[in-house]
C-alpha cells in the first residue's frame, strides 16, 4: 500500500511540480493549499507525512506543525523554508518536526528527506506495535510501556535488562526519584521466564521501624505481641518470581546481614523460629542514594553492597535524555485520557513550547503528575500556560528568540555545551557542517569544541559523525 502524504504549499505552481516529483516516486499525494485546509484532510483521512511551506496565509506551518503535534503525534512531519525562515524551521525541529528543506532543493534532496521521516515514523510505530504485543503476551502491558524512549542514555538501560532479564542474577537499580527505577525492575521481571510467577515490591523506607524482619521473612505465631498466627513474609509471597527492594538503602542495619544470608544461602528464617526455609527468589533492589557513600558511613554493610550490585543498572534523570519528553508526554497524555475516559485536550502552543522546555527536576513523576493533572482540568479550551501548577519551576532549554532562560540554580556549562553540540550532531544526522550551522558556529569553532569535549567523529563517510559531505544535487531543482 502507498504510503500517503500531504502537501500543503500555496502557491499552485510549486504545489503542482512537487506534487508530481513525490507522486512520480510512488507516493500517494494529496495537496492542498492552506493550513487550514490541511487541518479539515487530516480530520477526514489518514496521511503518513505532512510536508508544509512554512509561509501560508493566515495560519502558518508553525501553527500547522503544532496543531499536527497535538492532534496528530504519529504523523511525520517536514518543513519547506525559505532562507529567511531557516532558523525557526530548525527550531521547530527541535520541538519535534523531523526535517526541513530549504529553498531551491533538489528532488534528490526532497524524496531523501520524505524517506528518512517515514523511515523514523515507520520505526518508532514498529517499536510501540513489538513492546505493545511483548508487553500484551506477558500481562503487564502498561508497566512496560511506561519505559520507553529513544535516546542514547534509555536505549542503553534497554540493551542491559534485555540482556539479564533471564538471569537470577541480583540487580541494583540507581537513580533519582521519579526515574522509574520500579519500571525497570518490572521488565526484568515481565522479559524473564519468572514472568508467570509472582512480582512482589517492598518499599523498605515505608517498613515501620522495628518490623523490617518479620515483613520480610514472615514471622512465627507468637513471635511478638500481637502474633496471633504465623505471617509469610515478602521472600514466601516472591517464591519462583522477583522480589524488588526499593529504597533499600533504608533497612536498618541490624538487618542488612540477615538479608545478606537469605542472598548467598537462598534460605530465610522467620522471626522466632529456628528452622531455615528454602526460597528462591530473584532480588532487584533500588536506591536513589550512594551507597557507597553509606558504606563509607557505616550506614551501609559493603559486603551486602557487592551481593546486591551483581548487575547495577542506572536510570538516567530525564534531564539526560531531553530526546524523550515528546514521547513521554505523548505516551502519558493518552494513558491519563483512557484512565480518567477523558477526551485528548488541545494543549496551546505556549504549553507545549513550556512543557518541552521544563528542566523536570521531579523527572518522569513529575511529568506524569502534571499531565494528569492537565488531563483534569480540560474541558473545551485549549489549555494554556496559566493551567500549570503554582510552582511550575523555570525553563532550561532554548526559548522563543533563540535565547535561553537561565535556572536559579545555574548550569553545568561544560555539560550543557556538550549536550548541544551532541544535539546538534544528531539533527543533522551525523553532518559535522549541518551541525555547526545549526549552533550557529564557524566549521572550525565546532571542531575545536568537538575535540575538547571529547567527541571525536569517525571516517568520512555518509554516515556517523564524519558525515560532512552533502548529497548529490540530483534532478530538477525546485524553486
Amino acid at each position: 500500500m502507498k504510503e500517503r502524504l500531504l502537501l500543503v504549499e500555496d502557491e499552485a505552481a510549486q504545489r503542482a511540480l512537487v506534487a508530481d516529483l513525490l507522486t512520480g516516486a510512488g507516493y500517494s499525494v494529496a495537496a492542498v493549499g492552506s493550513a487550514e485546509e490541511a487541518i479539515r484532510r487530516l480530520e477526514r483521512e489518514d496521511f503518513d507525512l505532512v510536508l508544509s511551506d512554512w509561509k501560508l496565509p493566515r495560519l502558518d506551518g508553525e501553527h500547522l506543525f503544532h496543531e499536527v503535534r497535538q492532534r496528530f503525534p504519529a504523523l511525520g512531519f517536514v518543513f519547506l523554508t525559505a532562507y529567511g525562515t531557516i532558523a525557526r524551521a530548525v527550531a521547530a525541529v527541535r520541538s519535534g518536526a523531523d526535517d526541513y528543506l530549504a529553498k531551491p532543493f533538489e528532488r534528490e534532496e526532497l524524496l531523501l528527506s520524505v524517506e528518512r521521516a517515514l523511515r523514523a515514523r515507520r520505526l518508532v510505530a514498529e517499536n510501540q506495535r513489538l513492546n505493545e504485543a511483548l508487553v500484551e503476551a506477558r500481562g503487564e502491558r502498561e508497566r512496560l510501556v511506561d519505559l520507553i524512549g529513544r535516546s542514547a542514555a534509555i536505549q542503553k538501560v534497554f540493551r542491559h535488562v534485555s540482556r539479564v532479564a533471564d538471569s537470577s542474577a541480583t540487580v541494583l537499580v540507581t537513580g533519582e526519584s521519579g526515574t522509574g527505577k520500579e519500571l525497570v525492575a518490572r521488565a526484568l521481571h515481565t522479559l524473564s521466564t519468572r514472568a508467570s510467577r509472582p512480582f512482589v515490591a517492598v518499599n523498605c523506607a515505608a517498613i515501620p521501624e522495628g518490623l523490617a524482619e518479620s515483613e520480610l521473612f514472615g514471622a512465627e505465631k507468637g513471635a511478638y505481641s500481637g502474633a496471633d498466627r504465623r505471617r509469610a513474609g515478602r521472600f514466601e509471597a516472591a517464591e519462583g518470581g522477583t522480589l524488588f527492594l526499593d529504597e533499600v538503602g533504608e533497612l536498618p542495619l541490624d538487618v542488612q546481614p540477615k538479608l545478606l544470608r537469605a542472598l548467598q544461602e537462598k534460605r530465610i528464617v522467620p522471626v522466632g523460629g529456628d528452622t531455615e526455609r528454602v526460597c528462591e527468589v530473584r532480588i532487584v533492589a533500588a536506591t536513589n542514594r550512594n551507597l557507597l557513600d553509606d558504606v563509607a558511613a557505616g550506614r551501609f554493610r559493603e559486603d551486602l553492597y557487592y551481593r546486591l550490585a551483581v548487575i547495577p543498572l542506572h536510570m538516567p534523570a530525564l534531564r539526560d535524555r531531553r530526546e524523550d519528553v515528546p514521547l513521554l508526554l505523548e505516551h502519558l497524555l493518552a494513558a491519563a485520557c483512557k484512565r480518567h475516559a477523558r477526551p485528548r485536550p488541545r494543549f496551546s502552543s505556549a504549553l507545549t513550547r513550556r512543557l518541552l522546555d521544563h528542566a523536570w527536576p521531579g523527572n518522569v513523576r513529575e511529568l506524569s503528575n502534571v499531565v494528569e493533572r492537565l488531563v483534569l482540568l480540560a474541558g473545551n479550551e485549549a489549555l494554556e500556560l496559566d493551567d500549570l501548577p503554582p510552582d511550575f519551576g523555570p525553563a532550561v532549554a532554548a526559548v522563543g528568540g533563540g535565547k535561553y532562560r537561565l535556572d536559579p540554580a545555574g548550569i553545568d556549562w561544560e555539560l550543557h555545551e556538550r549536550d548541544a553540540l551532541e544535539q546538534a550532531l544528531e539533527h543533522a544526522r551525523g553532518n559535522r557542517a549541518q551541525a555547526a550551522k545549526l549552533l550557529g558556529l564557524n566549521y572550525k569553532a565546532f571542531l575545536y569544541r568537538l575535540e575538547k569535549h571529547g567527541l571525536r567523529p569517525g571516517a568520512e563517510s555518509t554516515g556517523g559523525y564524519g558525515a560532512d559531505a552533502p548529497s548529490p544535487e540530483l534532478g530538477t531543482s525546485l524553486p
